[in-house]
C-alpha cells in the first residue's frame, strides 16, 4: 500500500525590498513625465525627504546618476526596449517604461553587475508596479542583458548612410528634429567643422555630466578666496570670476554660497554679462537694465559690475516669484539696484532711460540640454515658432529702453538659428538705427567664436552651455 505524498506547503509571500535610491529615481522620473517637472528642481527635494528617512550620501549619488543618466539616454533606451517587446512602445504604461529605462541604464551604462541590476530593478517593480508587471519587467531586462550597449545600438540604429539624422538621433539620444537643428546651426557658426564628427561631438557633450561652476560676485568675494576655500577646485576657463568644482562637489555646503557672496552660474552666462559690461559706450554710463532677470544670476553679476563704476541696475522680471529670486540673488550687492515685477514687453520705464540693457529671452533651452536633459523630449518644433514673437517683442522693447549711443545685449540659451540670428536680423531690418558691435574682442581668450559680429558658445568647444549673444548700439 502506497502512502499518498504529503502536500508541499505554499511558499510564504515575500515582501519586496524597498531600495531608497531606486525609489527616489523612479519618483523623479514620474514627476518629469506626469507634471512636466524639471529633474534639477524636483530631485533635490526628493533627496532631502529621503535623507530625513535615513538615505546615505552613496544612495543619493546613485539616485542622481540613475535619474540624469536615464533621461539623457532615454531615446536610445526606448529603441532598445522596443526591440525587446512584442507590442508598440506607446502601449507600455509610462510607469512600467520608467522602470524598464532605469533597468536598461543600469545594465548598459553603469558598472552595476548585470544580475544585481536585474534583481534590484525587479524588486523596484514589485514595490511600485506589483508582482504581475514585475514579471514582465524581469523578462524584458533579461533580453536587454544579452548584449552590451554598442551591440544594441548597432542593431537598433538605422545606418548612417541611409538616414544620417535618424542614425545620430538613436545613437546619441536626441530627437531627430533637434539633431537637424543643431547640425544646421553648427554649419552657420562653424562652417569648416559642420560634418558628422562636429555634430557628434556636440551631441556627446549634451550627454556628458556638466561641471558645477561658481561665480565669485565682485565686491563680495574673489575667485582666489573661493579657490583657497576649495583646494580641489579649478579656475574657470574664460571668466575671471569663475571657479569649477571637483566632481561631486556640493556648492550648497559652502559658507560663501549661503552668505550670497558666491553663486552657481554657468561660465557662458558669466561671459554674456561680462561682454555687455565691457562693450564700448558713447556718453554716460549710469543706469543698466536686466529686462528678463529671473532667476537672478546675470543680474547679480551685472549689479556688481555696475557698482564698480558707480552705475545702478534695474532688474525686471515678469513673474513675481521669480522676481523674489532676483531680489535674493542681489541681496548684499555693493551698489544701488532696484528689482521690479514687470512685463518686459510693457515697460515700466521711459524710453531711452538706460545706458546698457540686457534681455536674456525665454527660449527652447536647447543650449542647456546637459543640465536639463528632459527638455529635449519635452520640446517640439512648433515651440520654436511660438517663442519667436515674444523674443522679438522683448528685443524691440529693450532697444527702445536704451538711449542713443547705448548698448543692447540680446542673449538666449539656444543655438537654434530661429531663436538667435534670425531674431536679431529681423529687428535690424525693422529698426535701421541699430548697428552691430563685434562681441568677439569682448570675450578675450575665448576661441572658435566664428566670423562675428555676434557669438555662439558651444558645450563641446567651450565647456559652457550653448549661449548666444548679439551686442547692438543705437545710433539715432
Amino acid at each position: 500500500m502506497t502512502t499518498p505524498s504529503a502536500k508541499r506547503p505554499p511558499r510564504p509571500h515575500r515582501r519586496p525590498k524597498k531600495d531608497p535610491a531606486r525609489i527616489v529615481a523612479f519618483r523623479a522620473l514620474r514627476a518629469v513625465d506626469e507634471r512636466d517637472a524639471y529633474a534639477n528642481l524636483i530631485l533635490p527635494s526628493l533627496l532631502r525627504e529621503a535623507e530625513k528617512n535615513g538615505m546615505d550620501r552613496r544612495d543619493a549619488a546613485l539616485a542622481t546618476e540613475l535619474v540624469y543618466g536615464t533621461l539623457r539616454l532615454q531615446g536610445t533606451y526606448d529603441a532598445i526596449i522596443a526591440a525587446c517587446i512584442d507590442r508598440p512602445l506607446r502601449e507600455v504604461d509610462p510607469p512600467v517604461l520608467d522602470v524598464l529605462s532605469l533597468g536598461a541604464h543600469q545594465l548598459l551604462t553603469t558598472r552595476i553587475p548585470s544580475h544585481a541590476a536585474v534583481s534590484a530593478t525587479v524588486e523596484l517593480a514589485r514595490v511600485v508596479l506589483g508582482d504581475g508587471r514585475a514579471k514582465f519587467v524581469n523578462a524584458v531586462l533579461r533580453r536587454i542583458s544579452a548584449q552590451d550597449l554598442d551591440a544594441w545600438v548597432q542593431q537598433v540604429a538605422p545606418p548612417y548612410e541611409k538616414d544620417a539624422e535618424d542614425h545620430l538621433a538613436v545613437v546619441h539620444s536626441h530627437p531627430r528634429w533637434v539633431v537637424s537643428a543643431l547640425w544646421d546651426s553648427l554649419g552657420r557658426w562653424q562652417p569648416d567643422a559642420a560634418g558628422r564628427s562636429a555634430v557628434e561631438e556636440l551631441l556627446q557633450a549634451d550627454n556628458a555630466r556638466p561641471e558645477v561652476t561658481l561665480v565669485a560676485r565682485p565686491g563680495r568675494a574673489t575667485a582666489a578666496e573661493l579657490r583657497e576655500a576649495l583646494p580641489e577646485s579649478e579656475p574657470g576657463r574664460w571668466s575671471p570670476y569663475a571657479v569649477r568644482l571637483a566632481e561631486g562637489g556640493d556648492p550648497g555646503g559652502l559658507d560663501a554660497v549661503r552668505e550670497n557672496r558666491v553663486g552657481v552660474q554657468d561660465e557662458g552666462s558669466q561671459l554674456v554679462a561680462l561682454a555687455l559690461a565691457a562693450a564700448p559706450l558713447e556718453g554716460p554710463d549710469r543706469l543698466w537694465l536686466d529686462g528678463c532677470a529671473g532667476p537672478g544670476g546675470k543680474a547679480a553679476l551685472l549689479g556688481a559690475l555696475a557698482a564698480e563704476r558707480g552705475a545702478a541696475l534695474v532688474a525686471s522680471e515678469k513673474q513675481p516669484h521669480r522676481a523674489r529670486l532676483v531680489a535674493r540673488a542681489l541681496d548684499g550687492n555693493p551698489g544701488p539696484y532696484t528689482v521690479i515685477a514687470a512685463d518686459g514687453t510693457r515697460p515700466a520705464w521711459r524710453p531711452g532711460s538706460f545706458d546698457r540693457t540686457l534681455v536674456d529671452v525665454p527660449c527652447s533651452g536647447l543650449g542647456a540640454l546637459r543640465r536639463r536633459p528632459e527638455a529635449r523630449w519635452r520640446r517640439r518644433p512648433e515651440d520654436i515658432a511660438a517663442f519667436g514673437p515674444l523674443q522679438r517683442d522683448l528685443l524691440r522693447t529693450a532697444v527702445k529702453a536704451t538711449r542713443v549711443g547705448g548698448v543692447v545685449g540680446y542673449a538666449t540659451c539656444s543655438p537654434h538659428l530661429a531663436e538667435t540670428r534670425a531674431v536679431v536680423d529681423d529687428m535690424m531690418r525693422e529698426m535701421p538705427d541699430l548697428e552691430f558691435i563685434d562681441a568677439r574682442p569682448l570675450l578675450p581668450g575665448v576661441p572658435a567664436l566664428g566670423e562675428g559680429p555676434d557669438v555662439q558658445l558651444w558645450p563641446h568647444l567651450h565647456g559652457t552651455d550653448a549661449m548666444y549673444l548679439a551686442l547692438l548700439r543705437r545710433t539715432a
